[in-house]
Protein backbone atom coordinates (compact mmCIF):
# COMPACT_ATOMS: atom_id res chain seq x y z
CA UNK A 1 0.00 0.00 0.00
CA UNK A 2 1.49 3.50 -1.01
CA UNK A 3 2.01 5.48 1.40
CA UNK A 4 0.51 8.87 1.65
CA UNK A 5 2.59 11.97 1.34
CA UNK A 6 1.00 15.47 2.87
CA UNK A 7 2.62 18.62 1.45
CA UNK A 8 2.25 22.52 2.94
CA UNK A 9 3.26 25.44 0.68
CA UNK A 10 3.35 28.79 2.53
CA UNK A 11 1.96 32.06 1.43
CA UNK A 12 5.08 32.87 -0.11
CA UNK A 13 5.47 29.81 -2.07
CA UNK A 14 1.85 30.20 -3.53
CA UNK A 15 2.06 33.93 -4.26
CA UNK A 16 1.48 34.26 -7.91
CA UNK A 17 0.42 32.36 -10.65
CA UNK A 18 3.60 31.93 -11.86
CA UNK A 19 4.67 29.70 -8.55
CA UNK A 20 1.29 28.15 -8.49
CA UNK A 21 2.19 26.49 -11.74
CA UNK A 22 6.00 25.68 -10.77
CA UNK A 23 4.16 23.38 -8.13
CA UNK A 24 1.73 21.83 -10.58
CA UNK A 25 4.40 20.77 -12.17
CA UNK A 26 6.64 19.46 -9.35
CA UNK A 27 3.53 17.70 -8.31
CA UNK A 28 3.03 15.94 -11.01
CA UNK A 29 6.56 14.65 -11.28
CA UNK A 30 6.67 13.50 -7.66
CA UNK A 31 3.32 11.49 -8.46
CA UNK A 32 5.21 9.76 -10.41
CA UNK A 33 7.14 7.95 -7.16
CA UNK A 34 4.14 8.67 -4.51
CA UNK A 35 0.78 8.34 -5.81
CA UNK A 36 -0.84 9.63 -2.74
CA UNK A 37 -0.14 13.09 -2.58
CA UNK A 38 -2.44 15.83 -0.31
CA UNK A 39 -1.43 19.28 -0.95
CA UNK A 40 -2.35 21.98 1.92
CA UNK A 41 -2.11 25.44 0.85
CA UNK A 42 -1.70 28.87 2.51
CA UNK A 43 -3.12 32.08 0.89
CA UNK A 44 -1.55 33.75 -1.84
CA UNK A 45 1.77 35.81 -0.47
CA UNK A 46 0.44 38.45 1.77
CA UNK A 47 -3.79 37.93 1.13
CA UNK A 48 -4.36 36.80 5.07
CA UNK A 49 -2.29 40.99 5.88
CA UNK A 50 -4.54 42.75 3.28
CA UNK A 51 -7.31 40.93 4.34
CA UNK A 52 -7.26 42.19 7.77
CA UNK A 53 -5.65 45.64 6.75
CA UNK A 54 -9.32 46.06 5.04
CA UNK A 55 -11.29 44.88 7.81
CA UNK A 56 -9.64 47.33 10.04
CA UNK A 57 -9.66 49.66 7.42
CA UNK A 58 -13.65 49.70 8.33
CA UNK A 59 -13.21 49.38 12.19
CA UNK A 60 -10.55 48.94 14.23
CA UNK A 61 -11.99 45.93 16.47
CA UNK A 62 -13.59 43.89 13.57
CA UNK A 63 -16.25 41.23 14.59
CA UNK A 64 -14.18 38.19 14.76
CA UNK A 65 -16.45 35.78 13.30
CA UNK A 66 -16.84 37.72 9.77
CA UNK A 67 -13.00 38.50 10.36
CA UNK A 68 -12.72 34.68 10.30
CA UNK A 69 -15.16 34.28 7.12
CA UNK A 70 -13.41 36.99 5.37
CA UNK A 71 -9.71 35.53 5.76
CA UNK A 72 -10.72 31.88 5.11
CA UNK A 73 -11.14 32.85 1.71
CA UNK A 74 -7.25 33.13 1.01
CA UNK A 75 -6.98 29.43 1.17
CA UNK A 76 -9.66 28.84 -0.95
CA UNK A 77 -8.27 31.50 -4.03
CA UNK A 78 -5.15 29.25 -3.85
CA UNK A 79 -6.39 25.36 -4.04
CA UNK A 80 -8.77 25.98 -6.86
CA UNK A 81 -6.01 27.57 -8.99
CA UNK A 82 -3.90 24.81 -7.84
CA UNK A 83 -6.25 22.06 -9.13
CA UNK A 84 -7.02 24.17 -11.79
CA UNK A 85 -3.39 24.66 -12.44
CA UNK A 86 -3.20 20.27 -11.88
CA UNK A 87 -6.42 20.10 -14.22
CA UNK A 88 -4.78 21.96 -16.88
CA UNK A 89 -1.50 19.64 -17.36
CA UNK A 90 -3.48 16.56 -17.77
CA UNK A 91 -3.44 15.54 -13.86
CA UNK A 92 -6.38 14.38 -11.75
CA UNK A 93 -7.07 17.34 -9.25
CA UNK A 94 -9.35 17.88 -6.28
CA UNK A 95 -9.61 20.96 -4.02
CA UNK A 96 -11.46 21.10 -0.63
CA UNK A 97 -12.16 23.22 1.85
CA UNK A 98 -13.04 23.32 5.26
CA UNK A 99 -17.11 22.70 5.02
CA UNK A 100 -16.72 20.00 2.36
CA UNK A 101 -14.06 17.81 4.62
CA UNK A 102 -15.83 18.50 8.26
CA UNK A 103 -12.68 19.60 9.54
CA UNK A 104 -14.05 20.16 13.40
CA UNK A 105 -12.49 22.72 15.56
CA UNK A 106 -13.06 24.26 19.24
CA UNK A 107 -12.12 27.42 20.70
CA UNK A 108 -12.43 30.99 20.31
CA UNK A 109 -12.48 32.93 16.67
CA UNK A 110 -9.46 33.19 15.63
CA UNK A 111 -7.25 30.56 17.70
CA UNK A 112 -8.98 27.98 16.77
CA UNK A 113 -8.27 24.35 17.66
CA UNK A 114 -8.44 21.16 14.94
CA UNK A 115 -10.45 18.56 16.76
CA UNK A 116 -11.08 15.86 13.93
CA UNK A 117 -11.03 15.56 10.54
CA UNK A 118 -12.77 13.51 8.01
CA UNK A 119 -10.91 12.27 6.14
CA UNK A 120 -13.51 9.85 3.59
CA UNK A 121 -13.86 12.30 0.82
CA UNK A 122 -10.16 12.33 0.81
CA UNK A 123 -9.21 8.71 0.83
CA UNK A 124 -11.90 8.54 -2.40
CA UNK A 125 -10.22 11.02 -4.49
CA UNK A 126 -6.56 9.43 -3.73
CA UNK A 127 -7.85 6.27 -4.84
CA UNK A 128 -9.21 7.72 -7.77
CA UNK A 129 -6.10 8.60 -8.74
CA UNK A 130 -6.36 12.64 -7.79
CA UNK A 131 -4.06 14.62 -5.97
CA UNK A 132 -5.91 16.66 -3.29
CA UNK A 133 -5.53 20.20 -2.43
CA UNK A 134 -6.67 21.31 0.75
CA UNK A 135 -7.51 24.69 2.43
CA UNK A 136 -5.03 25.09 5.51
CA UNK A 137 -5.67 27.50 8.14
CA UNK A 138 -9.90 26.81 8.78
CA UNK A 139 -11.83 24.77 10.21
CA UNK A 140 -15.39 24.55 11.50
CA UNK A 141 -16.79 24.85 14.82
CA UNK A 142 -20.25 23.51 16.47
CA UNK A 143 -22.20 25.66 15.51
CA UNK A 144 -21.30 25.30 11.93
CA UNK A 145 -19.42 28.50 11.63
CA UNK A 146 -15.75 28.62 9.66
CA UNK A 147 -13.29 29.59 12.31
CA UNK A 148 -9.47 30.01 11.19
CA UNK A 149 -6.38 28.39 13.53
CA UNK A 150 -3.85 31.68 14.27
CA UNK A 151 -0.43 32.49 12.60
CA UNK A 152 0.95 29.43 10.85
CA UNK A 153 -2.14 27.40 10.90
CA UNK A 154 -1.61 26.10 7.64
CA UNK A 155 1.47 23.66 9.06
CA UNK A 156 -1.16 22.48 11.70
CA UNK A 157 -3.33 21.44 9.32
CA UNK A 158 -0.88 19.70 7.83
CA UNK A 159 0.54 17.54 10.50
CA UNK A 160 -3.10 16.72 10.93
CA UNK A 161 -4.25 15.63 8.24
CA UNK A 162 -0.75 13.46 7.72
CA UNK A 163 -2.04 12.15 11.30
CA UNK A 164 -5.06 11.35 10.18
CA UNK A 165 -4.51 9.76 7.27
CA UNK A 166 -1.37 7.92 8.55
CA UNK A 167 1.72 10.09 5.93
CA UNK A 168 4.81 11.97 6.14
CA UNK A 169 4.26 15.65 6.13
CA UNK A 170 6.63 17.72 4.20
CA UNK A 171 5.90 21.74 4.38
CA UNK A 172 7.41 23.75 1.38
CA UNK A 173 8.25 27.21 1.65
CA UNK A 174 10.91 30.37 0.86
CA UNK A 175 13.74 28.83 3.21
CA UNK A 176 15.60 25.81 2.74
CA UNK A 177 15.63 24.03 6.16
CA UNK A 178 15.65 25.16 9.72
CA UNK A 179 19.00 27.48 10.47
CA UNK A 180 20.78 27.92 13.65
CA UNK A 181 19.39 31.27 13.76
CA UNK A 182 17.13 33.67 11.50
CA UNK A 183 20.06 33.87 8.55
CA UNK A 184 18.88 37.27 7.60
CA UNK A 185 19.37 38.05 10.79
CA UNK A 186 23.06 36.22 11.00
CA UNK A 187 24.61 35.61 7.54
CA UNK A 188 26.88 33.08 9.30
CA UNK A 189 24.16 30.70 10.51
CA UNK A 190 24.40 27.17 9.29
CA UNK A 191 21.32 24.95 8.34
CA UNK A 192 20.60 21.80 10.34
CA UNK A 193 20.10 18.59 8.78
CA UNK A 194 18.20 17.29 11.44
CA UNK A 195 16.59 18.69 14.82
CA UNK A 196 14.72 16.58 17.74
CA UNK A 197 10.88 17.76 18.36
CA UNK A 198 11.64 18.77 21.75
CA UNK A 199 13.93 21.54 20.21
CA UNK A 200 12.16 22.57 17.51
CA UNK A 201 9.25 23.04 19.86
CA UNK A 202 10.91 25.38 21.63
CA UNK A 203 12.35 27.40 18.70
CA UNK A 204 8.92 27.87 16.79
CA UNK A 205 7.17 28.80 20.38
CA UNK A 206 10.03 31.41 20.80
CA UNK A 207 10.24 33.31 17.49
CA UNK A 208 11.54 30.81 14.91
CA UNK A 209 9.14 31.62 11.78
CA UNK A 210 9.77 28.36 9.90
CA UNK A 211 7.13 26.29 11.89
CA UNK A 212 4.39 26.96 13.46
CA UNK A 213 4.91 25.60 17.27
CA UNK A 214 1.27 24.06 17.53
CA UNK A 215 1.98 21.95 14.07
CA UNK A 216 5.39 20.70 16.02
CA UNK A 217 2.93 19.60 18.98
CA UNK A 218 1.03 17.73 17.05
CA UNK A 219 3.72 16.12 15.20
CA UNK A 220 5.65 14.97 18.50
CA UNK A 221 2.06 13.25 20.05
CA UNK A 222 1.86 11.29 17.23
CA UNK A 223 5.20 10.59 15.99
CA UNK A 224 4.73 11.99 12.35
CA UNK A 225 8.31 13.18 10.87
CA UNK A 226 8.75 16.16 9.70
CA UNK A 227 10.27 17.47 6.25
CA UNK A 228 11.18 21.03 5.87
CA UNK A 229 12.45 22.47 2.83
CA UNK A 230 12.69 24.94 -0.17
CA UNK A 231 9.76 24.99 -2.39
CA UNK A 232 10.59 23.42 -5.74
CA UNK A 233 14.28 23.00 -5.14
CA UNK A 234 16.21 19.92 -4.96
CA UNK A 235 18.27 21.50 -2.23
CA UNK A 236 18.34 19.19 0.72
CA UNK A 237 16.27 20.67 3.91
CA UNK A 238 16.16 19.66 7.11
CA UNK A 239 14.01 16.77 9.46
CA UNK A 240 12.15 17.20 12.63
CA UNK A 241 11.94 14.08 14.85
CA UNK A 242 12.67 12.25 17.49
CA UNK A 243 15.94 11.50 19.31
CA UNK A 244 15.53 7.71 19.32
CA UNK A 245 16.04 8.32 14.93
CA UNK A 246 18.84 10.57 15.49
CA UNK A 247 22.33 10.63 15.20
CA UNK A 248 22.96 13.19 18.44
CA UNK A 249 25.57 14.85 18.37
CA UNK A 250 27.73 16.32 20.91
CA UNK A 251 26.47 19.73 20.87
CA UNK A 252 24.83 22.17 24.07
CA UNK A 253 23.01 24.69 21.91
CA UNK A 254 20.82 23.78 18.65
CA UNK A 255 18.96 26.98 17.99
CA UNK A 256 18.79 30.55 18.91
CA UNK A 257 15.60 32.42 18.30
CA UNK A 258 14.60 36.23 18.64
CA UNK A 259 10.76 37.83 18.45
CA UNK A 260 9.93 41.49 18.64
CA UNK A 261 6.39 40.99 18.74
CA UNK A 262 5.84 40.78 22.60
CA UNK A 263 5.59 43.83 24.31
CA UNK A 264 6.32 43.91 28.34
CA UNK A 265 3.89 44.96 31.51
CA UNK A 266 5.23 45.87 34.60
CA UNK A 267 2.68 46.30 37.29
CA UNK A 268 3.34 48.15 40.60
CA UNK A 269 1.95 47.69 43.74
CA UNK A 270 -0.84 45.34 42.81
CA UNK A 271 -2.10 43.42 46.15
CA UNK A 272 -0.96 39.82 46.31
CA UNK A 273 -4.73 38.76 46.08
CA UNK A 274 -5.56 39.88 42.94
CA UNK A 275 -2.33 38.33 40.72
CA UNK A 276 -4.58 35.23 40.69
CA UNK A 277 -7.85 36.25 38.91
CA UNK A 278 -6.16 38.77 36.89
CA UNK A 279 -3.97 36.43 35.44
CA UNK A 280 -7.35 34.13 34.99
CA UNK A 281 -8.98 37.03 33.69
CA UNK A 282 -6.35 37.26 30.88
CA UNK A 283 -6.49 33.91 30.43
CA UNK A 284 -10.26 34.02 29.24
CA UNK A 285 -9.87 36.17 27.05
CA UNK A 286 -7.23 34.40 25.38
CA UNK A 287 -4.57 36.65 25.59
CA UNK A 288 -1.12 34.36 25.99
CA UNK A 289 1.31 35.20 28.68
CA UNK A 290 4.54 34.15 28.56
CA UNK A 291 7.39 35.53 30.86
CA UNK A 292 6.08 36.33 34.06
CA UNK A 293 8.64 37.65 36.84
CA UNK A 294 7.41 38.73 40.42
CA UNK A 295 9.02 40.30 43.70
CA UNK A 296 8.75 39.34 47.29
CA UNK A 297 5.22 40.07 48.69
CA UNK A 298 5.80 43.53 50.62
CA UNK A 299 2.53 45.12 52.81
CA UNK A 300 0.73 42.51 50.97
CA UNK A 301 1.52 44.21 47.47
CA UNK A 302 4.05 42.93 44.60
CA UNK A 303 4.88 44.22 41.70
CA UNK A 304 4.56 41.35 38.42
CA UNK A 305 5.68 41.80 34.62
CA UNK A 306 5.54 39.43 31.90
CA UNK A 307 5.10 39.29 27.99
CA UNK A 308 1.84 39.44 25.88
CA UNK A 309 1.93 39.37 22.09
CA UNK A 310 1.83 43.09 20.72
CA UNK A 311 -1.40 42.76 19.12
CA UNK A 312 -3.12 41.90 22.61
CA UNK A 313 -1.43 44.89 24.44
CA UNK A 314 -4.67 47.56 24.11
CA UNK A 315 -7.17 44.47 25.11
CA UNK A 316 -4.33 43.18 28.06
CA UNK A 317 -3.87 46.84 29.49
CA UNK A 318 -8.21 46.92 29.50
CA UNK A 319 -8.03 44.23 31.99
CA UNK A 320 -5.40 45.29 34.01
CA UNK A 321 -6.99 48.63 34.66
CA UNK A 322 -9.41 47.03 36.59
CA UNK A 323 -7.12 45.68 39.17
CA UNK A 324 -4.40 48.72 39.72
CA UNK A 325 -4.32 52.66 38.36
CA UNK A 326 -3.76 53.97 35.50
CA UNK A 327 -0.18 54.78 37.08
CA UNK A 328 0.57 51.86 38.13
CA UNK A 329 1.01 49.95 34.30
CA UNK A 330 4.38 50.44 32.58
CA UNK A 331 4.62 49.02 28.89
CA UNK A 332 7.12 48.03 27.15
CA UNK A 333 7.18 47.72 23.48
CA UNK A 334 10.54 47.95 22.61
CA UNK A 335 12.07 44.17 24.00
CA UNK A 336 13.20 41.41 22.03
CA UNK A 337 12.55 37.85 23.69
CA UNK A 338 16.16 36.44 23.06
CA UNK A 339 16.15 32.71 23.20
CA UNK A 340 19.03 29.79 23.19
CA UNK A 341 17.51 26.17 22.81
CA UNK A 342 19.71 22.61 22.81
CA UNK A 343 19.26 19.03 24.79
CA UNK A 344 22.57 19.51 25.45
CA UNK A 345 21.93 22.08 28.41
CA UNK A 346 20.36 18.99 30.37
CA UNK A 347 23.85 18.03 31.22
CA UNK A 348 25.70 20.92 30.15
CA UNK A 349 26.61 23.06 33.05
CA UNK A 350 27.58 26.73 33.35
CA UNK A 351 25.49 28.10 30.02
CA UNK A 352 23.72 30.29 32.09
CA UNK A 353 26.64 31.72 32.74
CA UNK A 354 28.70 32.23 29.75
CA UNK A 355 25.11 33.86 28.37
CA UNK A 356 25.52 36.46 31.27
CA UNK A 357 28.95 37.13 30.71
CA UNK A 358 28.48 37.30 27.18
CA UNK A 359 25.56 39.63 27.40
CA UNK A 360 27.38 41.96 30.11
CA UNK A 361 30.91 42.77 28.48
CA UNK A 362 28.44 44.07 25.50
CA UNK A 363 26.35 46.21 27.69
CA UNK A 364 23.23 44.15 27.37
CA UNK A 365 20.87 44.67 30.10
CA UNK A 366 18.30 41.57 30.94
CA UNK A 367 15.11 42.81 31.47
CA UNK A 368 13.29 39.48 32.67
CA UNK A 369 14.44 35.65 32.08
CA UNK A 370 12.92 32.37 32.20
CA UNK A 371 14.44 29.13 31.98
CA UNK A 372 14.05 25.21 31.36
CA UNK A 373 16.23 22.27 30.85
CA UNK A 374 16.56 22.90 27.65
CA UNK A 375 16.04 26.78 27.14
CA UNK A 376 16.99 30.00 28.37
CA UNK A 377 14.76 33.27 27.27
CA UNK A 378 16.08 36.39 28.10
CA UNK A 379 14.05 40.09 27.32
CA UNK A 380 16.85 42.66 26.19
CA UNK A 381 16.31 46.12 24.53
CA UNK A 382 15.21 45.77 20.89
CA UNK A 383 18.42 47.84 19.86
CA UNK A 384 20.78 44.64 21.37
CA UNK A 385 19.42 41.94 19.18
CA UNK A 386 21.65 42.07 16.76
CA UNK A 387 25.05 42.15 18.78
CA UNK A 388 23.62 39.50 21.16
CA UNK A 389 23.41 37.39 18.09
CA UNK A 390 26.72 37.96 16.96
CA UNK A 391 28.40 37.24 20.02
CA UNK A 392 26.06 34.14 21.37
CA UNK A 393 27.35 33.08 17.54
CA UNK A 394 30.75 33.24 18.03
CA UNK A 395 30.74 32.04 22.03
CA UNK A 396 28.96 28.39 20.85
CA UNK A 397 30.42 28.04 17.64
CA UNK A 398 27.53 27.87 15.76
Amino acid sequence: MDKIIVQKYGGSSVSSTEKIKLIANKLIQRKKTSPKIVVVVSAMGDTTDDFISMAKDITKSPDKRELDVLMSTGEMISASLLAISLKSLGCESISYNAYQLNIQTSGIHGKSLIDDIDVSKINESLDDGEIVIVTGFQGLNDEGDITTLGRGGSDTSAVALAVKLKGSCEIYTDVDGIYFTDPRKYGEAKKLKEIEYEEMLELASLGAQVMHSRSIELAQKYDVELYVGLSCSDIQGTYIKGSKDMKLEDKVITGLATCDDDAAITIVDIETKSVSPLFENIAVDGVSVDMISQTAPFNNKVNVSFTIPKEDLQQCRGIVKNYVREENIVVDEEITKFSLVGLGMKNTSGVASKVFKIFSENNINIKLITTSEIRITCAINSSCKEVAIKAIAKEFNV
